[in-house]
């Protein structure tokens, strides 16, 4: 405990050069922590929107379905594998897909159609909150849809608009019936605001002729199981199928992700070497006025390891004030972007969505609290910062006592 009385001690024989080093090392952790925050929230929310609104954690489809979409390419004994992974306390839901082509009027236009269980789609997954105008579809079959909002402009249709579905059934013939529009959805990624028309699995059924048929599984734990384990899991249940997780489904989120995190790590950098160098020019300069001091510590016997130890231990105290201060003002930044975010939306034109990599996602950007956007920051200013005074100790306890104390 001495050793870091004798460091408080010394920081401050020169308040002046101490509190610029102090504010600057402060400055650099809160903008640290409040950066990470802002970066971590920002990844995580975009992993939200990717899994929660309708993609899931991990798909499950017949091999080569995503290869061409195939209608005949479906999923076998899908009962079998939801009952097998939900005795593991895993759930999902089941989707259909078809091609077919939506028209109102003089306008027409082709169509994703989705046949969902509305009940399981509300339990495990967002999209049906996602509704911009009128209500996501109820849990018996109304031949009603819920179509994308691009698709709706491109229509020129409103709630309750009626619409003709003209399909190529399962077994050949020519499927089409009348429908009743029920909902449009809100920003939700180019593909769905583009070509979904979503519509109750029974009418899906009746319209393709289809027999029941499964093309997609797809899961989500909302993060209660490990996405490696999650996918083990599906593949044991569902052998002989093709099962993905959302990293794979969507490449380029993936990368953008881990562009981010690099990203974060790169900008730490700058920062920490900022920092290591105000500590750095600190320590040398109380290093240079003290030199007479420390030839006198050495001509009475203190080794040049207690006088490397003391130096460091000055550095250390200098960036545990700094730390504390700079933590307080980075989490109560932190706080402030949780609740309030920032407000992106200004940057955008009219009523477009902001989208990264064609997902949608809400354009106040929210930062998150963690244990590591708060703990990175600080422990690695405290090594950042050991290390920077590693060069002025070794300077002092190397001193020759002789030259030193002569030294005016």
């Amino acid at each position: 405990m001495k050793v870091f009385r004798f460091a408080w001690r010394n920081i401050w024989r020169s308040p002046r050069r101490t509190m610029i080093t102090v504010a600057a090392i402060s400055l650099n952790v809160a903008v640290l922590i409040a950066s990470y925050g802002l970066m971590d929230g920002m990844v995580k929310h975009l992993i939200s929107n990717v899994t929660n609104m309708v993609t899931g954690e991990v798909q499950i489809h017949a091999p080569r379905y995503l290869v061409d979409h195939s209608m005949y390419k479906v999923v076998k004994n899908p009962t079998g594998i939801m009952e097998r992974l939900g005795s593991r306390s895993i759930y999902g839901v089941a989707r259909s897909y078809g091609y077919g082509l939506v028209a109102c009027g003089n306008k027409s236009a082709g169509a994703l159609f989705w046949g969902v269980d509305p009940a399981m789609e509300k339990k495990y997954f967002d999209l049906a909150e996602h509704v911009a105008t009128g209500r996501y579809l109820g849990s018996v079959p109304r031949k009603e849809i819920v179509v994308g909002r691009k698709l709706a402009r491109s229509l020129n249709v409103k709630i309750g608009s009626e619409v003709v579905l003209v399909v190529q059934a399962a077994d050949g013939s020519l499927g089409n019936d009348l429908f009743t529009v029920r909902g449009i959805l809100k920003a939700a990624g180019d593909r769905i605001d583009r070509d979904a028309a979503i519509m109750h699995c029974q009418d899906f059924e009746e319209l393709f002729v289809s027999g029941g048929r499964i093309h997609e599984i797809a899961l989500n734990t909302r993060g209660a199981v490990s996405l490696a384990a999650l996918e083990q899991l599906a593949a044991a249940a569902a052998p002989g199928t093709d099962v993905k997780s959302w990293r794979q489904l969507m490449p380029a989120l993936s990368d953008m992700v881990n562009f981010f995190d690099a990203g974060m790590w790169l900008f730490g950098m700058i920062f920490f070497l900022a920092a290591a160098l105000g500590v750095m020019n600190t320590m040398l300069m109380s290093t240079f006025e003290r030199i007479r001091e420390f030839g006198i510590l050495k001509a009475i016997g203190t080794s040049p390891w207690r006088i490397l130890g003391d130096v460091a231990a000055e550095s250390f105290a200098l960036s545990l004030v700094s730390t504390v201060i700079g933590g307080i003002i980075g989490i109560g930044l932190s706080l402030f972007f949780m609740h309030k975010g920032l407000d992106t939306s200004i940057f955008i034109p009219g009523d477009a969505a902001v989208s990264v990599s064609g997902i949608a996602f809400d354009p106040v950007w929210r930062a998150t609290i963690s244990l590591k956007t708060i703990l990175s920051p600080i422990l690695m200013m405290w090594f950042i910062s050991l290390i920077a005074s590693l060069y002025p100790a070794a300077i002092a306890a190397r001193l020759d006592p002789v030259k030193a104390m002569a030294r005016v």
